[in-house]
């Protein structure tokens, strides 16, 4: 306790010696005037700091459709495994309409089938048997979309279903939509199947041959031959129509380092399209990230190297996954930070929050990280010394490590191939994404030592 209240000292000092930086700078806070769009609510999210970049009556409750199909697919993922089996009830079956794979009662498929059919074709059928199977009954599938909901911090939202089909107890809005999607964007397997083109499903006890599947968002795919709407940094997303809700509209999308969340709603085709793609290019163009760690100044003064706990290596960093978007006119040095203590008793000791004209901008956490120096004891002649005298046995220590890793491998190598066909598309999509991210800093990194030049 006494230790923390150091370090909590130490904190406030240094929210001091932050905002006396920052307060003789009293220039105009610049935030760019966005897009005029045709839908009646819509909204662009940063994903890493959840900073709104466009609103427009965001918070106003709609109808959502088929882009409910995101929190069905995100719990799925999240609580069942891509081997499961899914077996379609006569309710799955006949309590579903409009888009669909043709399923039958009694068809088994994987649960991994069953997402692809869910977000690449919509397929309500899925949506159902899915909620059957994870929830272990569709009405507490629908009890786990709520709990989920309110998690996340969605206030506007009560879902009734989880496919989206009409229902006047059911609905959303574009910034809880905004706040469920980034949460499912931080999951691979969800993120590598809405940024899927095309699938297909292999035969089942009721289908012989295979069910092919392509996906409907023309900013992914040229779905019906239709190209005019692709968007090459989308990476994905998830349709929605009814008659009561007009089209709605979930889009990702990845540039320069940033993940964007688009969500329209109540529009009108194709203006769904062409606003997500006007809201797109006006913040790829108006804003860019900056990595918290790597440009804080003030947090430089050797903290990292100060001795604060007796008999303990212990020092104070920020966290290097920590980011903060801003107008590309704006330094990083014009967001206000505050420091906010951690009220557990975890390494997190505070957290840095910043604000530009007047939006939470980011932040990131300071962490205390322990490195203790390993003892090392050269006692081994000493000890050889003291044993008694009789049969030496020479046991070969490198030779048994060997032995026990080869067999460790043997086992992993087995079972990585029953595996393999069911993770090498998620690995190869895990390092192309990465590669990705990387190529797009190092643009950024550039670009920004140019402007200094």
């Amino acid at each position: 306790m006494k230790n923390r209240k150091r370090w909590w000292t130490l904190l406030l000092g240094m929210t001091c010696l932050l905002h006396t930086q920052i307060l003789p700078v009293e220039a105009e806070e610049y935030w760019p005037e966005g897009p005029q769009i045709a839908g009646e609510s819509a909204i662009v999210m940063e994903a890493s700091t959840g900073t709104v970049l466009f609103e427009k009556n965001s918070h106003e409750q709609c109808y959502p459709a088929s882009i409910t199909k995101i929190m069905t697919s995100m719990l799925a993922v999240k609580n069942s495994s891509l081997d499961e089996e899914v077996t379609f009830s006569k309710d799955a079956v006949y309590k579903t309409e409009g888009s669909g794979i043709s399923r039958d009662v009694g068809e088994v498929m994987t649960m991994r089938e069953c997402l692809y059919g869910l977000m690449l074709e919509s397929a309500n059928e899925c949506g159902y048997a899915i909620a059957e199977h994870t929830g272990g009954n569709y009405d507490d599938f629908v009890k786990m979309m709520n709990d989920e909901a309110k998690r996340l911090g969605c206030k506007d939202t009560h879902f009734n279903n989880p496919h989206g089909l009409p229902d006047e107890d059911h609905k959303t809005s574009a910034y809880d939509m905004a706040l469920i999607s980034r949460e499912a964007l931080k999951n691979d397997v969800f993120r590598m199947i809405v940024n899927t083109r095309r699938h297909s499903i292999p035969p089942t006890n009721k289908h012989e041959e295979e069910t092919y599947l392509s996906n409907h968002h023309k900013m992914r795919n040229n779905y019906k031959g239709d190209e005019q709407y692709l968007y090459e940094y989308c990476i994905g997303g998830k349709t929605g129509y009814t008659s009561v809700a007009g089209s709605t509209l979930a889009t990702f999308a990845e540039k320069d380092g940033m993940t964007l969340i688009c969500v329209v709603m109540r529009e009108t085709s194709p203006n769904h399209y062409t606003d997500t793609r006007a809201l797109f290019d006006y913040c790829f163009e108006n804003f860019q990230l900056w990595n918290i760690s790597e440009n804080e100044k003030s947090f430089e003064k050797d903290v990292s190297e100060s001795k604060i706990f007796e008999g303990d290596n212990s020092f104070a960093e920020l966290n290097k996954e920590g980011y903060v978007v801003l107008p590309k006119a704006v330094a990083f040095e014009d967001a206000k930070p505050k420091i906010k203590k951690s009220k557990n008793d975890s390494n997190v000791i505070g957290h840095i929050q910043y604000t530009y004209a007047g939006r939470k901008v980011g932040g990131t956490d300071i962490e205390v990280t322990s490195v203790k120096i390993p003892e090392f004891k050269f006692q081994k002649e000493k000890e050889q010394a003291e044993i008694p005298e009789g049969k030496v046995v020479n046991i070969n220590v490198k030779y048994i490590i060997i032995g026990i890793v080869a067999a460790i491998l043997l086992v992993g190598i087995g079972f990585g191939i029953y595996h393999l066909a069911d993770n090498f598309y998620l690995i190869r999509y895990k390092l192309e994404s990465r590669k990705m991210m990387k190529r797009s800093f190092k643009e950024i990194k550039v670009k920004k030592h140019r402007r200094r030049r």
